[in-house]
C-alpha cells in the first residue's frame, strides 16, 4: 500500500498510567496487520506516576514499539518534537500525532497512510467539521466553543482547513523537527500550524469523528480557560498576517 518508512505514529504521554497499555495495545495490531512498515513511537514526557513502568513492562513483554523517555516534563510541544526527531532519525517521512486516551480512532491510521502515499501533501488533518466528521459523547458545552473557535480560525488561517485545533494530524517530519515550540500545552497545535503555513505546507483534511475519552473516570486535559483561549486566538491572528504560498510538489 505504501512505501517503506512512510509513517510513524507518535503518541505523547504524561501521567497516563490508566491509558498507556490500552493505547499501545490498540495501535499495534493496526500497524502489524495493515501497515507493517509503520512504527509506533511513544514519548513519555517525564511522567511521575506509573507510566514509565507500564511502558517498560510492555517492551519487556514483547510489544514492538520505540520508547522515547524524557527525564522531566517539558510539555506537549516539546514531547511532540522529541517524537518527531526520533522518527525522522529512524528514516520516517511523516509523523501521525495521536492522543493516548484513544479519542483518536486507530482504525483511521491506514486512511492517513493512503492519502499521504502520493507525496502531494505535507499536512493531513483529521477534521470534525467536514462531511463525514463529527463528535460523539462530547458535551454540548465543549462542542460549542470548539465550533466557534474553528470557524474563526479557518478564516484567519486561510489554508482551506476547517478543524485547526484538532491534534490528530500527520505532518511531514522535516518541516517541524527543527522547530523550538514555545507552547507547553495544546495551543502548540496552532503554533505549529502558523509555522507550517509560513513554510507553505500543502494541506488537506480527513473526516473524523471525535469520541469521548475511553476511560470515563479520566477527565479531559483540555481547558477552555480564558488564558488558553487567548493563546489560541494569538496564533490565529498571527496566521492572518502570514501569506500562504503552498510549496511546489
Amino acid at each position: 500500500m505504501t512505501g517503506s518508512r512512510l509513517l510513524a505514529v507518535i503518541v505523547p504521554m504524561f501521567n497516563e498510567e490508566r491509558n498507556a497499555e490500552r493505547c499501545v495495545s490498540a495501535i499495534l495490531p493496526v500497524l502489524s496487520h495493515q501497515l507493517p512498515s509503520a512504527r509506533l513511537f511513544v514519548v513519555n514526557d517525564g511522567s511521575t506516576d506509573g507510566t514509565d513502568a507500564i511502558l517498560r513492562g510492555l517492551l519487556a513483554g514483547g510489544k514492538d514499539f520505540q520508547y522515547v523517555p524524557c527525564e522531566r516534563n517539558q510539555g506537549y510541544g516539546a514531547a511532540l518534537v522529541a517524537g518527531a526527531r526520533a522518527a525522522l532519525a529512524a528514516g520516517y517521512e511523516f509523523g501521525l500525532f495521536m492522543d493516548s486516551d484513544l479519542t483518536n480512532d486507530p482504525a483511521l491510521i491506514p486512511r492517513f497512510a493512503e492519502r499521504l502515499a502520493g507525496g502531494q501533501l505535507d499536512l493531513l488533518k483529521a477534521s470534525r467539521y467536514v462531511p463525514g466528521g463529527g463528535m460523539e459523547g462530547v458535551p454540548l458545552r465543549r462542542q460549542l466553543p470548539s465550533r466557534l473557535g474553528n470557524w474563526l480560525a479557518a478564516r484567519l488561517f486561510g489554508m482551506g482547513l476547517h478543524d485547526l485545533t484538532n491534534g490528530f494530524r500527520a505532518v511531514r517530519l522535516s518541516m517541524i523537527a527543527d522547530v523550538q515550540f514555545r507552547e507547553r500545552g495544546f495551543p502548540q497545535i496552532l503554533e505549529e500550524m502558523v509555522e507550517l503555513k509560513r513554510r507553505g505546507a500543502r494541506a488537506a483534511e480527513l473526516p473524523y469523528v471525535l469520541t469521548s475519552r475511553a476511560d470515563p473516570e479520566a477527565a479531559s486535559k483540555f481547558s477552555y480557560r480564558p488564558s488558553v483561549v487567548l493563546r489560541y486566538l494569538k496564533y490565529a491572528v498571527q496566521a492572518a498576517r502570514v501569506p500562504y504560498r503552498p510549496r511546489a510538489g
